[in-house]
């Protein structure tokens, strides 16, 4: 399954300009030039979303984070480490493929 969600994650981040993909902390991670823009993680760290097959976290504006998380705790979470700094994990089982575009593309700008 995991391996299902990350294609969908990769389609994605290799159709938007300039992104390239390398392993971060282990992780397949997608960069615009130098930034990181989203990290596939598959409970990484034992972070308690080894989930349905993965997920994907990405940095946000700032106070969306939190109104994703209230609005539906079953799809988003606070990552551990990048969390701290606004960034949502998304259960990518739980998210359709136009949610994730959605999502992907505004982390990516």
């Amino acid at each position: 399954m995991s391996k299902k969600h990350l294609q969908r994650v990769r389609r994605i981040c290799a159709a938007l300009p300039e992104s390239t993909e390398k392993l971060s902390h282990g992780e397949p991670t997608f960069f615009v030039r130098k930034k990181v823009f989203a990290m596939f993680a598959n409970n990484h760290h034992n972070d308690g979303h080894p989930a349905r097959g993965g997920t994907v976290w990405l940095p946000a504006p700032f106070g969306i984070q939190e109104m994703l998380i209230a609005a539906s705790p079953e799809k988003y979470f606070k990552p551990p480490y990048v969390g701290v700094r606004g960034w949502v994990g998304v259960e990518l089982a739980r998210v359709s493929d136009e949610e994730l575009d959605f999502y992907v593309r505004e982390a990516w700008r």
